[in-house]
Protein backbone atom coordinates (compact mmCIF):
# COMPACT_ATOMS: atom_id res chain seq x y z
CA UNK A 1 0.00 0.00 0.00
CA UNK A 2 1.34 3.76 -0.83
CA UNK A 3 1.18 6.07 1.96
CA UNK A 4 -0.76 8.57 1.66
CA UNK A 5 2.27 11.62 1.85
CA UNK A 6 3.83 9.51 -1.06
CA UNK A 7 1.34 10.49 -3.68
CA UNK A 8 1.54 13.93 -5.00
CA UNK A 9 -1.79 16.06 -5.24
CA UNK A 10 0.21 17.28 -8.69
CA UNK A 11 3.66 17.41 -10.36
CA UNK A 12 4.84 20.42 -8.03
CA UNK A 13 6.45 21.86 -11.52
CA UNK A 14 6.81 25.39 -12.27
CA UNK A 15 4.56 27.61 -13.99
CA UNK A 16 7.73 27.17 -16.84
CA UNK A 17 8.52 23.57 -16.51
CA UNK A 18 4.17 22.92 -17.35
CA UNK A 19 4.37 25.23 -20.20
CA UNK A 20 7.41 23.59 -21.64
CA UNK A 21 5.63 20.06 -20.94
CA UNK A 22 2.57 20.84 -22.72
CA UNK A 23 3.67 22.65 -26.14
CA UNK A 24 3.99 19.30 -27.91
CA UNK A 25 0.66 18.80 -27.28
CA UNK A 26 -0.21 21.86 -29.10
CA UNK A 27 2.39 21.15 -32.19
CA UNK A 28 -0.36 20.32 -34.41
CA UNK A 29 1.14 18.44 -37.41
CA UNK A 30 -0.12 17.42 -41.33
CA UNK A 31 -0.17 13.69 -40.22
CA UNK A 32 -2.19 12.75 -37.61
CA UNK A 33 -1.35 10.60 -34.71
CA UNK A 34 -2.75 7.30 -33.54
CA UNK A 35 -5.00 6.54 -30.21
CA UNK A 36 -1.86 4.58 -29.10
CA UNK A 37 0.92 7.52 -29.46
CA UNK A 38 -1.73 9.73 -28.17
CA UNK A 39 -2.27 8.41 -24.73
CA UNK A 40 1.53 7.97 -24.44
CA UNK A 41 1.65 11.35 -24.68
CA UNK A 42 -0.89 12.45 -22.12
CA UNK A 43 0.44 10.06 -19.56
CA UNK A 44 3.58 10.94 -20.13
CA UNK A 45 3.12 15.31 -20.80
CA UNK A 46 -0.05 16.15 -19.28
CA UNK A 47 -1.77 13.91 -16.55
CA UNK A 48 1.45 14.57 -14.14
CA UNK A 49 0.24 18.02 -14.35
CA UNK A 50 -3.39 17.85 -13.10
CA UNK A 51 -5.03 17.79 -9.87
CA UNK A 52 -5.94 14.55 -7.86
CA UNK A 53 -9.02 15.64 -6.34
CA UNK A 54 -9.70 12.51 -4.69
CA UNK A 55 -6.21 12.82 -2.92
CA UNK A 56 -7.17 13.04 0.79
CA UNK A 57 -5.12 15.95 0.98
CA UNK A 58 -6.49 18.24 -1.48
CA UNK A 59 -8.32 20.60 0.38
CA UNK A 60 -8.12 24.20 -0.86
CA UNK A 61 -10.88 23.86 -3.97
CA UNK A 62 -14.44 22.64 -4.25
CA UNK A 63 -13.85 20.21 -6.86
CA UNK A 64 -13.49 15.97 -6.69
CA UNK A 65 -13.48 13.07 -9.54
CA UNK A 66 -17.13 11.90 -10.89
CA UNK A 67 -18.69 10.18 -8.46
CA UNK A 68 -19.49 6.32 -9.87
CA UNK A 69 -22.97 6.69 -11.02
CA UNK A 70 -22.94 10.21 -12.34
CA UNK A 71 -19.61 8.78 -14.41
CA UNK A 72 -21.43 6.27 -16.12
CA UNK A 73 -24.17 8.89 -17.17
CA UNK A 74 -21.77 11.07 -18.31
CA UNK A 75 -20.06 8.84 -20.61
CA UNK A 76 -23.45 7.51 -22.52
CA UNK A 77 -24.11 11.39 -22.37
CA UNK A 78 -20.82 11.88 -24.35
CA UNK A 79 -21.31 8.82 -26.54
CA UNK A 80 -24.49 10.49 -28.05
CA UNK A 81 -23.34 13.61 -27.52
CA UNK A 82 -27.05 14.79 -27.02
CA UNK A 83 -28.42 18.43 -27.34
CA UNK A 84 -30.72 18.82 -24.78
CA UNK A 85 -32.54 22.20 -25.09
CA UNK A 86 -35.60 21.26 -27.42
CA UNK A 87 -37.53 17.87 -28.21
CA UNK A 88 -36.83 18.32 -32.13
CA UNK A 89 -33.22 17.72 -31.42
CA UNK A 90 -33.04 14.98 -28.53
CA UNK A 91 -36.84 14.05 -27.40
CA UNK A 92 -35.55 11.62 -24.65
CA UNK A 93 -32.82 14.62 -23.35
CA UNK A 94 -35.30 16.92 -23.08
CA UNK A 95 -37.87 15.74 -21.48
CA UNK A 96 -35.38 13.61 -18.88
CA UNK A 97 -34.38 16.93 -18.40
CA UNK A 98 -37.94 18.31 -17.37
CA UNK A 99 -38.66 15.19 -15.62
CA UNK A 100 -35.26 15.38 -13.32
CA UNK A 101 -35.54 19.41 -12.76
CA UNK A 102 -39.18 18.51 -11.38
CA UNK A 103 -37.73 15.90 -9.00
CA UNK A 104 -35.10 18.24 -7.68
CA UNK A 105 -37.77 20.52 -6.73
CA UNK A 106 -39.28 18.55 -5.00
CA UNK A 107 -35.68 16.42 -3.39
CA UNK A 108 -35.03 20.22 -1.96
CA UNK A 109 -38.60 21.10 -0.59
CA UNK A 110 -39.58 23.70 -3.04
CA UNK A 111 -43.13 24.79 -4.59
CA UNK A 112 -44.92 22.47 -6.27
CA UNK A 113 -45.54 25.61 -9.19
CA UNK A 114 -41.31 25.55 -8.91
CA UNK A 115 -38.94 25.36 -11.75
CA UNK A 116 -35.43 25.36 -12.79
CA UNK A 117 -32.85 24.92 -15.71
CA UNK A 118 -29.42 23.30 -16.55
CA UNK A 119 -26.43 25.77 -16.73
CA UNK A 120 -23.30 25.86 -17.34
CA UNK A 121 -22.25 26.84 -14.00
CA UNK A 122 -23.33 28.89 -11.05
CA UNK A 123 -21.91 32.11 -12.28
CA UNK A 124 -23.96 32.09 -15.16
CA UNK A 125 -27.62 30.64 -12.63
CA UNK A 126 -26.44 33.90 -10.62
CA UNK A 127 -26.20 36.08 -13.57
CA UNK A 128 -29.83 34.90 -14.53
CA UNK A 129 -31.34 35.17 -11.32
CA UNK A 130 -30.57 38.85 -11.34
CA UNK A 131 -31.57 39.50 -14.68
CA UNK A 132 -35.04 38.15 -13.78
CA UNK A 133 -34.83 40.40 -10.69
CA UNK A 134 -34.27 43.40 -12.89
CA UNK A 135 -36.79 42.33 -15.41
CA UNK A 136 -39.61 42.01 -12.38
CA UNK A 137 -38.27 45.69 -11.24
CA UNK A 138 -38.85 46.53 -15.09
CA UNK A 139 -42.74 45.06 -15.24
CA UNK A 140 -43.45 47.15 -11.76
CA UNK A 141 -42.59 50.25 -13.56
CA UNK A 142 -44.76 49.43 -15.77
CA UNK A 143 -42.40 48.05 -19.06
CA UNK A 144 -40.97 44.96 -20.39
CA UNK A 145 -36.87 44.96 -19.89
CA UNK A 146 -36.51 42.76 -23.05
CA UNK A 147 -37.87 44.97 -25.38
CA UNK A 148 -36.64 48.39 -23.96
CA UNK A 149 -33.69 47.67 -21.73
CA UNK A 150 -31.71 49.91 -19.44
CA UNK A 151 -33.17 53.15 -20.65
CA UNK A 152 -36.92 52.18 -19.17
CA UNK A 153 -35.74 53.01 -15.98
CA UNK A 154 -36.37 57.10 -15.17
CA UNK A 155 -33.77 56.42 -12.31
CA UNK A 156 -30.86 53.94 -13.40
CA UNK A 157 -28.33 55.42 -11.21
CA UNK A 158 -30.83 54.57 -8.46
CA UNK A 159 -30.32 50.75 -8.82
CA UNK A 160 -28.90 48.60 -6.53
CA UNK A 161 -28.26 44.74 -5.47
CA UNK A 162 -27.53 44.10 -1.75
CA UNK A 163 -25.15 41.00 -0.44
CA UNK A 164 -22.97 40.11 1.81
CA UNK A 165 -19.54 41.02 1.64
CA UNK A 166 -18.29 37.30 1.44
CA UNK A 167 -20.82 36.98 -1.31
CA UNK A 168 -19.15 35.27 -4.84
CA UNK A 169 -17.54 37.58 -6.95
CA UNK A 170 -19.91 36.05 -9.38
CA UNK A 171 -22.51 38.65 -8.48
CA UNK A 172 -19.65 41.65 -10.12
CA UNK A 173 -19.69 39.59 -13.19
CA UNK A 174 -23.23 39.78 -13.29
CA UNK A 175 -24.18 43.24 -12.59
CA UNK A 176 -21.30 43.75 -15.44
CA UNK A 177 -23.09 41.68 -17.81
CA UNK A 178 -26.16 43.57 -17.35
CA UNK A 179 -24.70 47.09 -18.08
CA UNK A 180 -25.46 48.07 -14.66
CA UNK A 181 -22.13 48.49 -13.31
CA UNK A 182 -20.32 47.37 -9.88
CA UNK A 183 -21.38 50.71 -8.45
CA UNK A 184 -24.70 48.73 -8.52
CA UNK A 185 -23.50 46.06 -5.88
CA UNK A 186 -23.60 46.91 -2.22
CA UNK A 187 -22.20 44.72 0.54
CA UNK A 188 -23.91 44.04 4.00
CA UNK A 189 -21.99 43.42 6.98
CA UNK A 190 -21.09 39.85 8.82
CA UNK A 191 -21.81 39.00 12.17
CA UNK A 192 -18.48 37.02 13.93
CA UNK A 193 -19.29 33.78 12.11
CA UNK A 194 -19.40 35.79 8.39
CA UNK A 195 -23.23 35.20 8.12
CA UNK A 196 -24.97 38.81 6.83
CA UNK A 197 -25.93 40.75 10.07
CA UNK A 198 -29.46 40.90 9.84
CA UNK A 199 -30.17 43.98 12.64
CA UNK A 200 -27.27 45.88 10.40
CA UNK A 201 -28.94 44.87 7.38
CA UNK A 202 -32.42 47.10 8.47
CA UNK A 203 -29.99 49.70 9.53
CA UNK A 204 -28.53 49.56 6.31
CA UNK A 205 -31.60 49.64 4.08
CA UNK A 206 -32.87 52.20 6.05
CA UNK A 207 -30.19 54.19 5.14
CA UNK A 208 -30.10 53.79 1.69
CA UNK A 209 -33.59 53.97 0.76
CA UNK A 210 -34.50 57.47 0.07
CA UNK A 211 -31.66 57.29 -2.54
CA UNK A 212 -31.54 53.70 -3.90
CA UNK A 213 -34.08 50.99 -5.39
CA UNK A 214 -32.97 47.99 -4.06
CA UNK A 215 -34.77 45.13 -6.63
CA UNK A 216 -32.36 42.35 -4.94
CA UNK A 217 -30.90 40.64 -2.29
CA UNK A 218 -28.50 37.83 -2.39
CA UNK A 219 -28.79 35.78 -0.13
CA UNK A 220 -25.86 33.10 0.66
CA UNK A 221 -26.16 29.48 1.78
CA UNK A 222 -22.50 28.13 1.92
CA UNK A 223 -20.10 31.24 1.22
CA UNK A 224 -16.93 30.41 -0.69
CA UNK A 225 -14.22 31.68 1.59
CA UNK A 226 -16.17 29.97 4.90
CA UNK A 227 -19.03 28.37 3.82
CA UNK A 228 -21.37 30.49 6.30
CA UNK A 229 -25.05 30.09 5.97
CA UNK A 230 -26.67 33.88 5.66
CA UNK A 231 -30.18 33.63 7.59
CA UNK A 232 -32.77 33.04 4.78
CA UNK A 233 -36.01 33.59 6.88
CA UNK A 234 -35.35 36.93 8.33
CA UNK A 235 -34.10 38.36 5.11
CA UNK A 236 -36.97 37.08 3.29
CA UNK A 237 -39.11 39.36 5.34
CA UNK A 238 -36.93 42.54 5.03
CA UNK A 239 -36.88 41.87 1.51
CA UNK A 240 -40.05 41.08 1.09
CA UNK A 241 -41.40 44.63 3.00
CA UNK A 242 -39.23 46.74 0.74
CA UNK A 243 -40.66 44.56 -2.28
CA UNK A 244 -37.39 43.35 -3.40
CA UNK A 245 -36.31 40.10 -5.18
CA UNK A 246 -34.77 37.56 -3.21
CA UNK A 247 -31.81 35.43 -4.65
CA UNK A 248 -30.31 32.27 -2.80
CA UNK A 249 -26.58 31.51 -4.18
CA UNK A 250 -26.68 27.99 -2.77
CA UNK A 251 -23.99 26.81 -5.11
CA UNK A 252 -22.14 25.58 -2.59
CA UNK A 253 -24.36 24.85 0.66
CA UNK A 254 -27.42 23.71 -0.66
CA UNK A 255 -26.96 20.10 -1.22
CA UNK A 256 -26.33 20.06 2.75
CA UNK A 257 -29.76 20.84 3.26
CA UNK A 258 -30.41 17.63 2.31
CA UNK A 259 -29.04 15.93 5.88
CA UNK A 260 -31.90 16.24 8.14
CA UNK A 261 -30.06 17.99 11.22
CA UNK A 262 -28.94 21.02 8.70
CA UNK A 263 -32.28 21.29 7.18
CA UNK A 264 -32.95 24.08 9.43
CA UNK A 265 -29.85 26.27 8.52
CA UNK A 266 -31.66 26.33 4.80
CA UNK A 267 -35.23 27.08 6.25
CA UNK A 268 -36.98 29.50 4.06
CA UNK A 269 -35.14 28.76 0.51
CA UNK A 270 -38.49 27.52 -0.65
CA UNK A 271 -39.18 31.18 -0.12
CA UNK A 272 -37.09 32.54 -2.39
CA UNK A 273 -37.98 33.86 -5.90
CA UNK A 274 -34.55 32.16 -7.21
CA UNK A 275 -32.18 29.38 -6.21
CA UNK A 276 -28.71 28.43 -7.60
CA UNK A 277 -26.97 25.15 -7.15
CA UNK A 278 -23.40 23.24 -8.59
CA UNK A 279 -24.30 19.79 -8.14
CA UNK A 280 -19.99 19.32 -9.91
CA UNK A 281 -19.31 19.94 -6.36
CA UNK A 282 -20.66 17.81 -3.49
CA UNK A 283 -22.55 15.63 -5.56
CA UNK A 284 -19.46 14.70 -8.10
CA UNK A 285 -20.93 15.15 -11.60
CA UNK A 286 -19.15 16.03 -14.18
CA UNK A 287 -18.22 19.81 -15.05
CA UNK A 288 -20.41 21.83 -15.86
CA UNK A 289 -23.09 21.08 -13.73
CA UNK A 290 -25.22 23.98 -12.45
CA UNK A 291 -29.04 24.30 -12.00
CA UNK A 292 -30.68 27.92 -11.20
CA UNK A 293 -34.28 26.89 -9.77
CA UNK A 294 -37.44 30.01 -9.73
CA UNK A 295 -40.25 29.68 -7.11
CA UNK A 296 -42.63 30.40 -10.15
CA UNK A 297 -42.43 28.63 -12.93
CA UNK A 298 -43.84 31.56 -15.29
CA UNK A 299 -40.91 33.69 -14.29
CA UNK A 300 -39.00 31.55 -16.86
CA UNK A 301 -41.54 33.30 -19.48
CA UNK A 302 -38.93 36.41 -19.21
CA UNK A 303 -35.78 34.41 -20.79
CA UNK A 304 -38.19 33.01 -23.49
CA UNK A 305 -36.51 32.83 -27.27
CA UNK A 306 -38.87 31.79 -29.91
CA UNK A 307 -37.51 30.92 -33.93
CA UNK A 308 -39.22 29.63 -36.65
CA UNK A 309 -36.62 26.22 -36.70
CA UNK A 310 -36.49 25.59 -33.09
CA UNK A 311 -38.39 26.27 -29.91
CA UNK A 312 -41.52 27.27 -32.13
CA UNK A 313 -44.50 29.55 -30.82
CA UNK A 314 -47.42 27.11 -30.14
CA UNK A 315 -45.37 23.51 -29.66
CA UNK A 316 -46.30 21.72 -26.68
CA UNK A 317 -43.36 19.57 -26.62
CA UNK A 318 -40.41 19.87 -23.96
CA UNK A 319 -38.04 22.77 -24.85
CA UNK A 320 -35.79 23.46 -21.83
CA UNK A 321 -33.72 25.87 -23.86
CA UNK A 322 -36.71 28.36 -23.22
CA UNK A 323 -35.96 28.99 -20.07
CA UNK A 324 -32.08 29.85 -20.02
CA UNK A 325 -29.14 30.40 -22.57
CA UNK A 326 -27.36 28.58 -24.67
CA UNK A 327 -29.39 26.53 -27.13
CA UNK A 328 -26.92 23.98 -26.79
CA UNK A 329 -25.66 22.70 -23.91
CA UNK A 330 -24.65 19.53 -22.63
CA UNK A 331 -26.45 16.16 -21.15
CA UNK A 332 -26.22 17.13 -17.14
CA UNK A 333 -29.47 15.82 -15.90
CA UNK A 334 -28.27 12.04 -17.04
CA UNK A 335 -25.19 12.20 -14.70
CA UNK A 336 -27.22 13.38 -11.91
CA UNK A 337 -30.29 11.11 -12.40
CA UNK A 338 -27.85 7.66 -13.03
CA UNK A 339 -26.13 8.99 -9.58
CA UNK A 340 -29.13 9.54 -7.12
CA UNK A 341 -29.87 6.12 -8.80
CA UNK A 342 -26.89 4.20 -7.81
CA UNK A 343 -26.29 5.97 -4.26
CA UNK A 344 -29.81 6.16 -3.11
CA UNK A 345 -30.79 9.30 -1.36
CA UNK A 346 -29.53 7.44 2.00
CA UNK A 347 -26.46 6.92 0.76
CA UNK A 348 -25.78 10.35 -0.66
CA UNK A 349 -27.06 12.06 3.06
CA UNK A 350 -24.06 9.84 4.17
CA UNK A 351 -21.01 11.02 1.64
CA UNK A 352 -22.75 14.78 2.61
CA UNK A 353 -22.41 14.59 6.29
CA UNK A 354 -18.96 12.67 6.60
CA UNK A 355 -16.99 16.37 5.58
CA UNK A 356 -18.99 18.40 7.78
CA UNK A 357 -18.94 16.00 10.70
CA UNK A 358 -14.92 15.80 10.25
CA UNK A 359 -14.73 19.77 9.88
CA UNK A 360 -16.37 19.99 13.22
CA UNK A 361 -14.21 17.47 14.85
CA UNK A 362 -11.57 19.49 13.51
CA UNK A 363 -12.40 22.69 15.11
CA UNK A 364 -13.11 21.29 18.12
CA UNK A 365 -9.47 19.45 18.50
CA UNK A 366 -7.62 22.93 17.38
CA UNK A 367 -10.26 24.92 19.91
CA UNK A 368 -7.27 24.62 22.06
CA UNK A 369 -4.00 24.39 19.75
CA UNK A 370 -2.33 27.60 21.29
CA UNK A 371 -0.39 27.60 17.56
CA UNK A 372 -3.72 27.98 15.61
CA UNK A 373 -6.31 30.94 15.12
CA UNK A 374 -9.22 29.64 14.45
CA UNK A 375 -11.62 32.47 12.52
CA UNK A 376 -15.02 31.28 12.52
CA UNK A 377 -16.87 28.32 13.85
CA UNK A 378 -18.08 26.33 10.83
CA UNK A 379 -21.38 25.94 9.18
CA UNK A 380 -20.70 23.27 6.66
CA UNK A 381 -17.36 22.25 5.33
CA UNK A 382 -14.74 24.74 5.32
CA UNK A 383 -12.51 26.12 7.88
CA UNK A 384 -10.55 29.35 7.88
CA UNK A 385 -7.64 29.24 10.17
CA UNK A 386 -4.46 31.02 11.43
CA UNK A 387 -0.67 29.60 12.35
CA UNK A 388 0.32 31.31 14.94
CA UNK A 389 4.17 32.28 15.71
CA UNK A 390 6.28 33.45 18.66
CA UNK A 391 8.64 34.85 16.08
CA UNK A 392 5.55 36.46 13.75
CA UNK A 393 4.96 40.13 14.69
CA UNK A 394 1.54 41.02 14.78
CA UNK A 395 2.19 43.34 11.31
CA UNK A 396 4.16 40.24 9.35
CA UNK A 397 0.78 38.13 9.98
CA UNK A 398 -0.65 38.16 6.49
CA UNK A 399 2.73 37.61 4.78
CA UNK A 400 3.29 35.11 7.51
CA UNK A 401 -0.07 33.03 6.37
CA UNK A 402 0.72 33.30 2.46
CA UNK A 403 4.66 32.26 2.86
CA UNK A 404 2.91 28.94 4.27
CA UNK A 405 0.78 28.67 1.96
CA UNK A 406 2.92 28.90 -0.94
CA UNK A 407 5.47 26.44 0.75
CA UNK A 408 2.68 24.16 1.40
CA UNK A 409 0.99 24.02 -1.60
CA UNK A 410 4.64 23.43 -3.83
CA UNK A 411 5.71 20.49 -2.10
CA UNK A 412 2.70 19.05 -4.29
CA UNK A 413 1.56 16.69 -0.68
CA UNK A 414 -1.21 19.08 0.47
CA UNK A 415 -3.12 21.58 -1.21
CA UNK A 416 -4.76 24.01 0.89
CA UNK A 417 -5.73 28.00 0.02
CA UNK A 418 -5.80 31.06 1.50
CA UNK A 419 -8.46 34.03 1.48
CA UNK A 420 -8.83 37.47 3.31
CA UNK A 421 -11.74 38.41 5.98
CA UNK A 422 -11.64 41.75 6.05
CA UNK A 423 -7.82 42.91 6.39
CA UNK A 424 -6.91 39.50 7.94
CA UNK A 425 -5.07 36.69 5.41
CA UNK A 426 -6.19 32.92 6.39
CA UNK A 427 -5.75 29.54 5.66
CA UNK A 428 -8.85 27.84 3.86
CA UNK A 429 -9.32 23.99 4.01
CA UNK A 430 -12.47 22.86 2.35
CA UNK A 431 -13.58 19.11 2.39
CA UNK A 432 -16.20 17.37 -0.57
CA UNK A 433 -15.41 14.39 -0.01
CA UNK A 434 -16.26 12.03 2.15
CA UNK A 435 -12.82 12.11 4.77
CA UNK A 436 -12.33 12.11 9.02
CA UNK A 437 -11.22 14.49 11.08
CA UNK A 438 -8.03 12.57 11.21
CA UNK A 439 -7.58 12.86 7.40
CA UNK A 440 -7.73 16.37 7.87
CA UNK A 441 -5.19 16.53 10.76
CA UNK A 442 -2.17 15.57 8.81
CA UNK A 443 -2.48 18.37 6.88
CA UNK A 444 -3.21 20.52 9.64
CA UNK A 445 0.59 19.05 11.14
CA UNK A 446 1.83 19.51 7.89
CA UNK A 447 1.13 23.01 7.26
CA UNK A 448 2.07 23.50 11.28
CA UNK A 449 5.23 21.74 10.33
CA UNK A 450 6.01 24.03 6.97
CA UNK A 451 5.64 26.96 9.37
CA UNK A 452 7.57 26.34 11.96
CA UNK A 453 10.59 26.13 9.04
CA UNK A 454 9.76 29.47 7.51
CA UNK A 455 9.26 31.13 11.19
CA UNK A 456 12.26 29.69 12.59
CA UNK A 457 14.19 30.93 9.68
CA UNK A 458 12.55 34.38 9.69
CA UNK A 459 11.74 34.30 6.08
CA UNK A 460 8.26 36.63 6.31
CA UNK A 461 9.84 39.23 7.64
Amino acid sequence: MVEEDKVLIYSGASLMQVKEDLKSLVDFQKEGKSIENLKLMIEEKLLPHLMNYNNPGFLSMFNDFPEKGAKFGAEIALEYNQGVTDWHVSPGGAMLEELCIKALCTLFGLDSNSDGTFMYSGTYANQEALYLALHWKAEQEGFDLAKEGLQGFDNLERLTVLSSVDAHFSLKHAVRMLGLGERTLLTLEVDDNRRIDVNQMRKTIDALQDEHDIFCVVVTTGTTSTGSIDPVCPIYNISRSIKAWMHVDGAYGLAYSLIPEYKENFSGIELADSVSWDPHKQFGAPIPNSVLFVRRKEDFNRMALRSDYLYREGEITPSPGLKSPPSTRPFSALSIVTSIQYQGISKIVERLSSPLLAVRTLYEKLSTDSEVELCHKPDTGILCFRIKSKFISADQMNQFQKQIYKRTNSEGKHSISFTKLGEKVVLRIVAISPTTAETLMKTISYVKDIAKSIGNRGESS
